[in-house]
């Protein structure tokens, strides 16, 4: 099977429920997937971690599952893995390596801090982790053509929605740091998230309850569910909708503006295409 184009199945950005930046790192209950090319200024805290290749992660990753790291991957920081871990070639860590159970490392790594294994070490260069996953796909659901591939692939990585159990989904040639999270094409943040940041994307969807410490600029649409609070600005060139008891902190500014009237916009409103004003439930 034929593995060229499906990193670009991973484009859209998808936040688990409860996710948060703390202290430079960004953490989750679920597991991570990070593009390739990707460069992000904080470390990583998830279940299982993969970092496709050519990215920088300047920071530390700790991987309650399994990690693998692709190919010429940078990672200034530790690399701690409570099981096994799996780093393609050219990958360099700065920090230290521990890992819990097994690990397969490839050619031309090097650990500056030196590593701790306590299963077994294979040299050898693990397959990329693009053709991993979709092994894993193939294995687990039983998929036979690669249209039936290319169909799971876009409903597992294109969703608007950022339901529980879907992985922390960090698209190709993304740029996070603690000053702007800009993704390329659209971003769906769950319910009860914490950030910090300025956030730049195609489309951008808030969940429930979440907060986040910076402004958006969205080049289509963007929705607020209620209850999140935005502490800066909304920049749209599409619709925003802005539902019961969110509160944004700056100004709006969008093409039309939909607007519950519980809902708090503390700076000022411009919508040429016009404002509608949602009425609460009788």
């Amino acid at each position: 099977m034929e593995p060229k184009g499906d990193h670009d199945r991973i484009r859209a950005c998808t936040l688990p429920d409860h996710t948060e930046l703390q202290e430079r790192t960004l953490k989750t209950g679920q597991d991570i997937v990070i593009g390739e090319r990707c460069r992000i200024d904080y470390g990583l805290f998830g279940n299982d971690v993969v970092v496709c290749e050519f990215s920088k992660i300047n920071g530390d990753i700790v991987a309650g599952g399994d990690a693998r790291i692709d190919n010429w991957c940078e990672i200034n920081g530790d690399v701690v893995v409570e099981e096994d871990a799996y780093l393609g070639e050219g990958v360099k860590i700065q920090g230290k390596l521990v890992v819990k159970g097994d690990l397969d490392i490839g050619d031309n790594v090097q650990i500056e801090r030196g590593f701790e294994a306590k299963g077994w070490i294979s040299i050898r260069n693990p397959m990329p982790v693009i053709i991993y996953i979709m092994m894993y796909l193939v294995a687990v659901l039983g998929i036979e053509k690669e249209e039936e591939l290319s169909s799971v692939l876009e409903k597992l990585f294109g969703d608007d929605e950022a339901p529980g159990e879907t992985p922390l989904m960090i698209p190709a040639g993304a740029v996070l740091n603690m000053q702007t999270f800009s993704v390329p094409e659209k971003m769906a943040v769950g319910t009860g998230c914490r950030l910090h940041g300025n956030i730049r994307a195609g489309s951008i969807a808030v969940r429930e309850e979440t907060t986040i410490f910076g402004s958006l600029h969205a080049r289509e649409g963007a929705s607020i569910a209620r209850g999140a609070v935005i502490h800066g600005d909304i920049q749209s060139n599409g619709d925003v909708a802005i539902e019961q008891e969110a509160h944004i902190l700056g100004n709006v500014s969008c093409r039309s503006l939909t607007l519950h009237e519980d809902a708090r916009v503390d700076g000022v409103i411009r919508a040429p295409g016009g404002l509608k004003i949602e009425r609460r439930a009788a």
